[in-house]
């Protein structure tokens, strides 16, 4: 038998698989990263020797009005560590200045005062102006250009008024933007959710360059690009982190040139070889990235990546939040059968960009998988939802095995990715 850890929620499960049925384990090079600095260490390190830009502590002197960007609950960013570094470096020089921190939601819900504590610390929240962006509060919003695609650029008002705009985040692969970070914390992170829903359209979801680990051509993130342009982002601080969540490298200064090294970074440590298998188990890595269904359709597409045509995806992750999106949820619990949901996918892409609905991105994604693949969640969301959509629930990584050996018909390889959202799968 070899054993296996999976992440799951803040625990994790431990899964042991007959050595003549394990095909390969793709793990994130990343995860094996070792370095003798602190986190601490690793950010001042960082900021002290920006790329492309001068010193936070410079760029803030003669500023009155500073905004500090910030990925919201979804996101692992230790931001206990890196906002009181960032908002250090910008008082050193500037003590009296106006600070908001302005906390990227995008398209999901706000963050809970909880999230905000767990994320954050009493200390910041309680002292800090921390204000959490609504993609549908017009009011709020600003049009400050066309994007390339053609869509409105409306973005969060507080940010494009701001005399110096900053941002923390995290770089790690993403199945549709290439990577996380740099960019994305103003699109989708800080825009309307009209923006969102031009960028993440039908055309460019389905887009040869819109994968995971492609920058280069792909349209979504050019899109990003001129954003943050358009929005005058000065500075980012992003970071790398391993699978216990423990910041291994950091990246600081210019929002694209610090964001390309640290996707250069990255991409030397994440990329792993398909192992073709009838049977994949992925993990969307654990709290708080496996906190929905819908987050969890990350870690499926590195499953489809090494997963034979007709093959079994068995997705561990725990979901205390559920479905993540009633638009989402109602796409998959409407329909009757695969052919509908065949039906759905022709509907999806016959939409342009001004038509694109919400959460219709994911939607498209899971129903491209399961159109190829028969979907096991194991799961702490209610067995009813997941079936509503289309997968098949169960109890535990044993039963999901069995009941995937059941569908197939005798005993198949299988190969397993401990934390589908690390790794780019070629």
């Amino acid at each position: 038998m070899v054993r296996i850890k999976l992440p799951y929620g803040r625990r994790s499960i431990i899964v042991d698989i007959p050595e003549d049925r394990l095909n390969g384990v793709l793990i994130s090079l990343a995860h094996k990263y070792t370095t003798l600095e602190s986190e601490e260490d690793i950010l001042k390190r960082a900021l002290s020797k920006p790329i492309d830009t001068p010193r936070l502590r410079e760029l803030v002197q003669g500023k009155e009005k500073i905004v500090v960007i910030s990925s919201d609950h979804t996101r692992p960013v230790p931001s206990h560590v890196t906002m009181p570094l960032i908002l250090g470096e910008i008082r050193e020089l500037n003590p009296k200045v106006d600070i908001h921190i302005l906390v990227a939601t995008g398209f999901h819900r706000a963050s809970t005062e909880t999230e905000l504590r767990d994320k954050y610390g009493n200390e910041i929240v309680d002292n800090e102006k921390i204000v959490i962006h609504d993609s549908r509060d017009e009011g709020s919003m600003v049009k400050v250009g066309i994007l390339p695609s053609g869509g409105d650029l409306i973005l969060n008002k507080l940010a494009v008024e701001a005399d110096l705009l900053i941002a923390e985040g995290l770089i790690e692969p993403h199945f549709f933007a290439g990577f996380s970070g740099g960019s994305k914390s103003i699109l989708p992170g800080i825009a309307s959710h009209a923006t969102v829903l031009a960028n993440h359209c039908s055309e460019f979801i389905a887009h040869k360059r819109a994968r995971t680990g492609v920058l280069k051509g792909n349209p979504i993130h050019e899109d990003m690009l001129y954003a943050a342009q358009k929005a005058n982002l000065a500075f980012i601080l992003n970071v790398v982190i391993n699978a216990n969540k423990k910041v291994i490298n950091a990246f600081a200064g210019h929002s694209e040139k610090a964001h390309l090294k640290g996707c250069e970074f990255i991409s030397e440590h994440v990329r792993v070889k398909a192992e073709p298998a009838d049977i994949v188990i992925t993990t969307n890595g654990g709290y708080p990235l496996d906190q929905n269904i819908y987050q969890s359709v990350k870690s499926m597409t590195a499953a489809e990546a090494t997963c034979k045509d007709g093959g079994i995806i068995i997705v561990v992750s725990e979901c205390i939040d559920g479905h993540g999106g009633d638009s989402f949820y109602s796409t998959f619990a409407d329909a009757d059968s695969v052919q509908e949901i065949q039906e759905i996918m022709d509907e999806i892409m016959l939409r342009n960009r001004n038509e694109t609905l919400p959460d219709q991105w994911e939607s498209q994604i899971l129903a491209r998988i399961l159109l190829r693949y028969k979907v096991i969640m194991v799961s702490d969301a209610p067995k009813e939802i997941v079936e509503n959509m289309h997968m098949k629930w169960a109890a535990s990584v044993v039963e999901a095995i069995e009941m995937a050996d059941e569908i197939l018909g005798g005993l198949n390889k299988i190969t397993i990715i401990p934390d589908g959202v690390s790794v780019i799968v070629q």
